[in-house]
């Protein structure tokens, strides 16, 4: 039977978005570039062929993740957007022929293509040729002001030469080199320390650290490569521009180069990709850059990347290794996840552990314990199984069991129908109990600063927590002596969660760990209801009609409020001192001359993006929708529109094209 693709979408941005906490908020990488990146890939995929499935919070529109409170706020403007990225050469003449199309030309097209550096982002910003501040990128509008450490990076000048613009905000790659990350990761371990898993987790967790001495000793490096805000200098070429950055005593990489045309391009991409040992930096891929500015300019960006640069990765790195067994970990929800332990191989760091994502996958791989099986990685920590060798095999091999009990607390397992997954049924799981703790006190719900893994751990299995309410009971006492709490950290510990018990109606939402609601969801939520307690009596058929919500998520938050432990739950935590706010009333939407419109976007647009088109809509007074229904009044379709067009005329709904829906919203602004 085929896989239902709502369901796999589901699941594909559940794995996205824990995967994007564990990096940017846990600082607990879960996933292998390849593994995120071939996650991303799909779900983008399903959601072209699917777009009557797309979610309301999907990760496909993320930008970077939201920076610590434990810094200052380091504002972006213009924001430091991401990269699109291009696995084949395919891929690229794909995004040459969209430029092409937008332009509605075809220019001889020059490039500069630079190593794409496995580091952490930064903005450094120069007022008459002195370094007065810089930053991490964070969600790409706003990051972390982390100008003491970059302070200490020597190959950030902190005074330029030559004659910079008055204003200057140059961007960048915090990195370090392979060879000094070897010397150090040896004498960290030498002095009984857990070895870092490579040189980008050291990296940026360096740069973060709140001592700066600390970021002093470690072997920080750094190249610059783009800029923001530029006041009193401009330039006709990114090369033009990359050789001012040298001249004004930044460390710019020797390794970009002008190339003119798509061959010289993929030759270039061929050498790099066989000769990536030979930059002493890990590096996943290069970046092609328009090399035009003006044609840059005129090429303009969607709602997260430059359309002037894309990302062209490097085949991952795939080693053959031993299948030495396999564990369940349990999550948040129940969900049982396969992992495979692995013999140790190295994949640029040693790696143990990889992916299996669910049991399906386990059967489509035919896998057995014991089995010669190979693993890919691009440069972070767990990789992911790719491939069996069954030719390899001795018959000592044995098959992975499906559990039939959770691992954890030994409830019989529940396969929902149309999931993939097998979940643990017993909200009282300690593993569960775990998860949802973590997610309730995490930067996107309660915010309850210094709480980790360990910690969580011992208060379940040692204090008898059972769950996120139990936070706000705790005493001095039993937050002291566990997972390495002394006094004072204890104290800091319970002042944050004391600061945690007044927090904005969305991070709430967000904490109570309502299946399918994500942050996004939880905002729309607050927006509409505006307290808990509206949200409580909230009926089905109201949740459906919410524009961002429908049915699926409807179902899940209604059923969430019909469960007798969710209402125990709120009273415990409103017992606990939680203030559950009431929101002020929105605002109402602003009138325009697309007023009383709701918009579908479906196909390939020319003339812009459909986030772009979207915006338009709403800044008429319209609203823009992800899915075709009977309220739709209109549906705008480009090439290769699909099954939304399709749904709008067994509906009976208007369908203009693209010049059809510019002509007419021409004509409602002048008054037709």
């Amino acid at each position: 039977m085929a896989p239902d693709p709502a369901a796999r979408m589901r699941d594909l941005a559940d794995l996205i978005h824990k995967a994007n906490h564990a990096y940017y908020v846990m600082d607990r990488p879960e996933a292998d570039d390849a593994t995120y990146d071939g996650w991303m890939w799909e779900l983008r995929d399903l959601e072209a062929r699917f777009p009557e499935f797309v979610l309301p919070d999907t990760p496909t529109t993320r930008v970077g993740a939201a920076p610590s409170s434990a810094f200052p706020p380091f504002a972006h403007d213009p924001p430091m957007l991401s990269l699109d990225n291009a696995f084949s050469r395919d891929d690229v003449v794909a995004w040459i022929e969209r430029l092409e199309r937008l332009l509605g030309e075809k220019p001889a097209w020059t490039f500069t293509a630079e190593p794409k550096i496995d580091g952490g982002a930064i903005e450094l910003v120069y007022e008459n040729g002195v370094f007065v501040r810089g930053g991490t990128r964070g969600d790409g509008a706003v990051g972390e002001d982390v100008t003491p450490n970059l302070k200490t990076i020597r190959s950030i000048p902190l005074r330029l030469r030559g004659t910079p613009p008055p204003h200057l905000e140059v961007r960048g790659e915090v990195y370090i080199p392979r060879a000094a990350f070897a010397d150090f990761n040896r004498t960290w371990t030498e002095a009984g320390n857990e070895p870092f898993s490579n040189p980008r987790n050291l990296a940026t967790g360096t740069l973060r650290q709140l001592d700066p001495r600390i970021t002093a000793s470690r072997p920080l490096d750094a190249w610059l490569y783009g800029h923001g805000r530029i006041e009193g200098a401009e330039f006709a070429t990114h090369g033009e521009f990359l050789e001012a950055l040298r001249s004004w005593g930044f460390k710019v990489m020797p390794w970009a180069k002008r190339v003119s045309g798509l061959e010289e391009a993929f030759a270039l991409y061929d050498h790099r990709a066989t000769h990536k040992e030979d930059i002493p930096f890990d590096c996943d891929g290069f970046v092609l850059k328009v090399d035009d500015r003006a044609l840059a300019r005129r090429l303009g960006f969607t709602s997260r990347a430059p359309r002037a640069a894309i990302a062209w990765k490097f085949p991952a790195n795939k080693k053959a290794t031993r299948l030495m067994d396999v564990v369940i970990q349990v999550g948040r929800t129940g969900v049982l996840t396969p992992v495979a332990i692995l013999e140790p191989v190295d994949l640029g760091v040693t790696v143990s552990k990889a992916t299996l994502h669910n049991f399906e996958e386990i059967a489509r791989l035919g896998l057995k314990v014991g089995d010669r099986v190979f693993v890919q990685r691009a440069g972070d920590v767990i990789p992911e199984v790719v491939e069996v060798d069954a030719s390899a095999r001795t018959g000592a091999e044995r098959d992975v069991a499906i559990p039939q009990n959770c691992p954890e607390c030994a409830t019989p397992v529940a396969k929902v129908e149309g999931e993939v997954a097998i979940r643990c049924p017993n909200a009282a799981c300690p593993a569960q109990v775990r998860e949802r703790i973590l997610h309730f006190a995490s930067r996107g719900g309660m915010d309850v600063q210094g709480i980790g893994d360990k910690f969580v751990e011992a208060l379940v299995r040692e204090r008898g927590v059972k769950g996120p309410a139990d936070l706000y009971f705790l005493a001095r006492e039993q937050a002291m002596g566990i997972a390495g709490k002394k006094e004072k950290s204890a104290d800091n510990f319970l002042a944050a969660v004391k600061a945690s018990r007044r927090r904005p109606l969305a991070k709430l939402i967000f904490a109570l760990g309502i299946r399918h609601v994500g942050e996004h969801v939880a905002e729309v939520l607050a927006a509409r209801f505006r307290s808990v307690d509206a949200l409580k009596l909230a009926k089905l058929s109201e949740l459906e009609n919410i524009l961002e919500v429908g049915p699926v998520v409807a179902a899940a938050v209604r059923a969430w409020f019909d469960d007798p432990s969710s209402l125990a739950f709120l009273e415990k935590l409103a017992n606990g001192g939680v203030v559950f706010p009431v929101e002020a009333e929105s605002k109402p939407e602003g009138s325009g001359p697309l007023s009383g419109e709701i918009i579908v976007f479906t196909g390939e647009l020319a003339s812009m993006t459909r986030e772009e088109a979207s915006a338009l809509a709403k800044s008429l007074g319209a609203k823009a929708a992800d899915s075709v229904s009977k309220k739709t009044t209109l549906v705008v379709a480009g090439a290769k529109a699909g099954s939304k067009m399709k749904k709008a005329n067994d509906l009976g709904i208007k369908v203009l094209a693209e010049a059809e829906f510019q002509a007419w919203v021409e004509a409602k602004k002048a008054g037709g």
